[in-house]
């Protein structure tokens, strides 16, 4: 089994990835490319990067042993607390990476897309400890129902752009993202929120999220004696908290990797967001992926009860990884996300974010062996979603 951890020099995961971008992105994505993995290789990045993530998010984020859950199951259930760092999220892990190497690149305003709207608080808090300039570009319906993270933005002083265009969501706020900067090609550094777009976009955001993973392996090995649980769960949209979760063990294949994809109403309902399942190669905001699409290649609209999983494809490693076999895909409708996100808090007293609970659902989907040890990557928190659980439940 071929899996591919690393892009190639042409920022391909086996058959996809690469950068397809407009003329007037070249020089931006070029920039880039050419100097972050020396700049994120330098003693004064990772001096300053470290430091924050240990002082300011407060990392490293606990590995929790759910009781509770885990009786109920007849396993050994940890979760990864990333919903315990500083914005609420994994989010800032990359917002704070991407701003440092913006900054030594001499960039002087920031820019991001967001769905659920945690990569946008975490940019917009980015921006306000670097003081530097931030707009923050949001699908119309996702304004609408993150309204408390739209709210934080602002006090944290971004500029939130409503996105009329398409479905109003996560993949028209790209969109637009994308268009400004082909405007703005000079001073301005797109800080992208997961492994999606053109290289070296999917590697880079990757490896700033790698520490969760890498925190996973000592934690677990001061735990339980082992590095290596039986499975590693995470829910995947782009795949941003996926590929951080799963980074230090994709090229272990004793530990089982799985990625709870957002099914909506059903896969065959029309209105699901589960690329694996409905989607098919094809090209989407940069890059050569798995995504949702007509027979001419028009993107299908995602649906999803979750903002942040509400996206017609996921990111090139993610696709390689499908493709290869090395992580198994599981997919998740709204109600099953509901239920398991309320049990997650009667049991355990933690209301996890309704993209975290696709990734709680799929343990009454796997065959879960007595006794064995699973790591769930929490990957947000609850309060954004308080009003979409009371709605529904």
């Amino acid at each position: 089994m071929e899996t591919k951890l690393k892009p190639d020099e042409r920022g391909y995961f086996g058959s996809f990835g690469g950068a397809f971008i407009p003329e007037m992105m070249q020089a931006n994505v070029t920039e880039l490319r050419e100097n972050y993995k020396q700049i994120m290789a330098s003693d004064e990045f990772r001096q300053e990067f470290e430091k924050l993530l240990s002082d300011y998010v407060g990392r490293p984020s606990p590995l929790y042993l759910a009781t509770r859950l885990s009786d109920k199951y007849g396993a050994h259930i940890y979760l990864k607390r990333e919903d315990l760092n500083h914005t609420g999220s994994h989010k800032i892990n990359n917002a704070l990476g991407q701003i440092i190497l913006a900054k030594k690149l001499g960039k002087k305003k920031i820019i991001a897309e967001t769905g659920a709207g945690q990569h946008g608080v975490a940019t917009a808090t980015a921006c306000a400890l670097m003081g530097i300039e931030c707009v923050v570009f949001m699908g119309e319906i996702d304004v609408a129902r993150q309204a408390p993270n739209v709210g934080r933005m602002k006090m944290l002083g971004a500029t939130v752009v409503p996105v009329s265009s398409g479905s109003k969501t996560l993949k028209d706020a790209t969109n637009e993202a994308m268009r400004y900067w082909i405007s703005n090609p000079f001073d301005t550094h797109y800080i992208i929120g997961s492994v999606v777009g053109p290289h070296p976009y999917p590697d880079m955001v990757a490896r700033f999220q790698s520490v969760i993973s890498e925190e996973i392996r000592k934690q677990l090995k001061e735990k339980t004696g082992t590095e290596f649980p039986d499975r590693v769960i995470a829910c995947v949209g782009g795949g941003s908290n996926a590929s951080g979760a799963f980074f230090h063990f994709i090229e272990d294949e004793q530990v089982e990797l799985i990625a709870a994809e957002a099914a909506g109403k059903g896969l065959e309902s029309g209105f699901t967001a589960a690329a694996t399942f409905k989607g098919k190669s094809g090209i989407l905001h940069g890059s050569k992926t798995l995504f949702m699409q007509t027979d001419d290649g028009q993107v299908v609209e995602p649906h999803s009860i979750s903002a942040g999983l509400d996206y017609p494809g996921i990111g090139p490693a993610l696709a390689h990884w499908f493709e290869s076999g090395r992580v198994k895909y599981e997919a998740v409708t709204d109600e099953e996300a509901m239920t398991a996100g309320k049990e997650l808090c009667l049991l355990e007293g933690i209301i996890p974010a309704v993209e975290s609970a696709h990734a709680l659902a799929t343990l009454d989907k796997i065959n879960i062996r007595p006794g064995e040890t699973i790591v769930i990557n929490l990957s947000g928190r609850g309060d954004k979603d308080l009003e979409t659980y009371l709605e529904r439940l």
